[in-house]
C-alpha cells in the first residue's frame, strides 16, 4: 500500500510495489467534438485499487484540443463536463500560478495536469500519473462551492472546466487533473465515483486546519454520501484507473 507524508509544505508520496493490473474488457470511447464529428478510441478497463467491483468507462473522459463538452459514464454515474470560458472566475480564487504561469495561461497551454502550483505563497507539488494509480488515503472530506456560486454562478475549476455543484466532481491538492476516484463515507458506508478536476482544500484564514482535509467534494457528491448538512465526513479515497489501448 502507498503511504503519504507532507514535509515543509511539499507532498511526499511513497509508492510501494505496484499491483499487477489485469485487463477485463475493451469498450468503445466516443470523443464528442465541437464540430460534431466523432473520433473512436478503445479503452481498457483495468483492475485497480477498487475492491469488490469494476467500472467500465463509456465515452471520452478528457477535454482535449478542440473539444468543448464531453459526456461519459462510469458504472451508474454519468458525467457531463463543459470547458469554461477563460475569463470566468475560479471556484478557488486563491491559486496564484500554475507551472510558473498565470493560471489561465497554464490552462490555455494545457500545462495543468500534474503541474506544481502556488496558493497564498505556498508551493504544491502534485503526484505523477504513475504514482496516482495506487493512491489510497483515509481522512476528512468537506464540500465546497456554495459561497462562490451564490455570488457568481459562472465559475471554473483549476483545469478549466465549468464548476457545476450538481455533478460528481471534487478538488484535491495532489492528484493529477482529471483523475477518477471512489470516495466512501466510512460513517455510513455509502460510496460515489467522482471526477477530480479542481485544487483544494486549502487552509482558510478563519480555519487553518481546513487544509488538513484530503478532499473537497461537490455539493451533489456530498448529498449522495450523506454528509451535506453535517459538512464533514471521514472518508476513504481510492483511485480508479482507466487506460487507453496503445
Amino acid at each position: 500500500m502507498a503511504s503519504t507524508t507532507r514535509t515543509g509544505g511539499v507532498f511526499r508520496y511513497k509508492v510501494g510495489q505496484l499491483r499487477r493490473f489485469h485487463v477485463l474488457w475493451v469498450v468503445p470511447a466516443f470523443l464528442f467534438l465541437a464540430a460534431c464529428s466523432v473520433v473512436k478510441a478503445p479503452y481498457y478497463v483495468v483492475k485497480g485499487t477498487i475492491k469488490g467491483g469494476y467500472y467500465a468507462v463509456k465515452g471520452a473522459y478528457e477535454l482535449t484540443s478542440g473539444t468543448t463538452k464531453i459526456v461519459y459514464t462510469i458504472g451508474k454515474y454519468t458525467f457531463k463536463i463543459t470547458k469554461a470560458p477563460l475569463d470566468w472566475a475560479f471556484a478557488n480564487e486563491d491559486i496564484e500560478d500554475i507551472d510558473g504561469l498565470p493560471p489561465r495561461e497554464a490552462i490555455r497551454k494545457g500545462r495543468v495536469k500534474t503541474a506544481p502550483y502556488t496558493v497564498k505563497g505556498k508551493r504544491y507539488y502534485p503526484m505523477s500519473v504513475e504514482q496516482a494509480k495506487s493512491y489510497d488515503e483515509t481522512g476528512i472530506a468537506s464540500w465546497y462551492g456554495y459561497e462562490a456560486l451564490r455570488h457568481n454562478p459562472s465559475r471554473m475549476t483549476a483545469n478549466g472546466e465549468v464548476f457545476d455543484p450538481k455533478q460528481m466532481t471534487a478538488a484535491h491538492k495532489y492528484l493529477p487533473l482529471p483523475t477518477h476516484v471512489k470516495v466512501t463515507n466510512l460513517e455510513n458506508n455509502r460510496s460515489v465515483i467522482v471526477r477530480v478536476n479542481d485544487r483544494g482544500p486549502f487552509p482558510s484564514d478563519n480555519n487553518p486546519s481546513s487544509g488538513q482535509r484530503i478532499i473537497d467534494l461537490s455539493a451533489g457528491a456530498a448529498k449522495k454520501l450523506g454528509f451535506y448538512n453535517k459538512g464533514l465526513a471521514r472518508v476513504r479515497v481510492e483511485t480508479i484507473e482507466l487506460e487507453r489501448e496503445g
